[in-house]
């Protein structure tokens, strides 16, 4: 595992790639390598324009063979070993770039969870064994909505983004081993949101939430 691509990762998601087993470890770390890559294209700001030519660049990488991938990019390096399907995370990027509309609608917060959480049931599957993605895509999509809610400026945007999560969160939804990292995630933004907090890991019940998740998948 690649540790240069684990010290890219924001404090939560470097938690919880601790709790991926062995065999998801790497496409655990590929996703959120990128998803933390594609994030940053967003949030440097900067004219769209160009944040748009840098989510087409990945976006083409992902369309095209991995043979033809160019040498030297470590994410890359790791997508093209990791187990995921690289056009299955065509989607991801396709949800970051939906945050460069000038105002977020229902229809931009859809499609940015769905790529999110689409990345996730490419995870569960990349260890070859058959478990269900419906509550991976349930509690990825929950998730990727919460996170975005804590790094909006818009308050009216934010609040959209947790009733969207409301509607598509219910009642505590267990994961599978293969994404125990995503169940670290999904339970330490449900308690964020719950408390009220602008932060993921504020303190040792943030931690006991994590470990809980991390052991039992919830």
């Amino acid at each position: 595992m690649s540790s240069d691509l684990v010290e890219t990762l924001p404090l939560p998601q470097r938690l919880a790639l601790a709790y991926a087993p062995k065999r998801t470890q790497s496409a655990t770390l590929a996703l959120l390598a990128l998803d933390t890559r594609l994030a940053g294209i967003i949030r440097n700001g900067g004219e769209p324009v160009i944040a748009q030519m840098k989510l087409a660049w990945w976006r083409e990488r992902l369309e095209q063979a991995p043979a033809h991938w160019p040498i030297g990019e470590p994410l890359l390096a790791l997508l093209r070993d990791c187990g995921i399907e690289p056009e299955r995370l065509v989607p991801l990027v396709d949800g970051w770039e939906m945050l460069l509309a000038e105002a977020l609608g229902r229809r931009e917060l859809s499609t940015f969870a769905r790529g999110r959480a689409l990345g996730w049931s490419a995870v569960n599957d990349a260890s070859g064994r058959s478990q269900p993605d419906a509550p991976v895509e349930q509690a990825g999509h929950e998730w990727a909505l919460l996170d975005l809610a804590m790094h909006l400026d818009s308050e009216d945007e934010a609040k959209m983004a947790r009733e969207a999560a409301a509607a598509s969160g219910g009642a505590r939804i267990r994961l599978p081993k293969e994404v125990r990292s995503l169940a670290v995630l999904h339970s330490l933004s449900r308690r964020a949101h719950r408390l009220g907090s602008g932060e993921l890991l504020d303190g040792a019940g943030a931690m006991a939430t994590a470990l809980r998740a991390g052991l039992l998948g919830r």
